[in-house]
């Protein structure tokens, strides 16, 4: 992950504000409208999305000593839709970027299914929250000595969440977000906290 990708938040803030003219022509922001349509099977009201910010991975340390940096940039990509005006599903692809850590490098990367359930708040914002599971792969780096096994690892793990929206358009949303996802790593499994802003844009 270049180090590019920490400027996609504010980015991405810059674009809400000017898209959010758009706003002014519109007569109606209800977040839930059963007559869109959806990528995902058997649901209504699809959206896509696109979002950046900051992981932080939750690992060993190590001997004392060693310089770590266990947090990165984070990209997440994901499409959904609801099966009920409160109950859908999510399925993403998630970068989490890497963590510096035992004299090498320790990245995760690996894509999420989710069942989300939203409670509107008013015809702009909702809060929402996620349970499912992430399918991650791994890979671990680390200077000779430390006893850290290195190597590739791949499988399913939990992973949950909480966000708000923002729709300053009918189509299109400023969304905050906050999730965590285990991925399995080859000295062990370890939790990944992902911190993202984005936009979303509904069918």
């Amino acid at each position: 992950m270049t180090t590019s990708f920490r400027f996609l938040p504010v980015a991405l803030a810059v674009a809400c504000a000017a898209m959010s003219a758009q706003a002014q022509t519109s007569s109606s922001t209800s977040p839930a409208r059963a007559d869109r349509s959806s990528w995902v099977p058997y649901t209504q009201d699809g959206y896509v999305g696109i979002s950046g910010g900051r992981s932080k991975y939750d690992l060993n340390s190590g001997p004392a000593g060693l310089a770590s940096d266990n947090s990165d940039s984070a990209l997440k990509l994901y499409t959904g839709g609801f099966f009920h005006p409160n109950m859908g599903v999510e399925f993403g692809y998630i970068d989490a970027g890497k963590a510096h850590r035992l004299g090498g490098d320790t990245k995760a990367h690996g894509f999420n299914l989710s069942l989300v359930g939203r409670a509107p708040l008013s015809e702009q914002f909702d809060v929402f929250g996620k349970v499912g599971t992430t399918y991650g792969r791994t890979r671990t780096s680390a200077q000779a000595g430390t006893g850290v096994q290195t190597g590739k690892e791949d499988g399913f793990g939990l992973s949950y969440g909480l966000g708000a929206r923002w729709a300053f358009t009918p189509q299109w949303a400023a969304v905050v977000e906050w999730e965590n996802h285990k991925f399995k790593f080859s000295d062990g499994n370890a939790d990944v906290k992902l911190t993202t802003v984005g936009v979303q844009y509904r069918f």
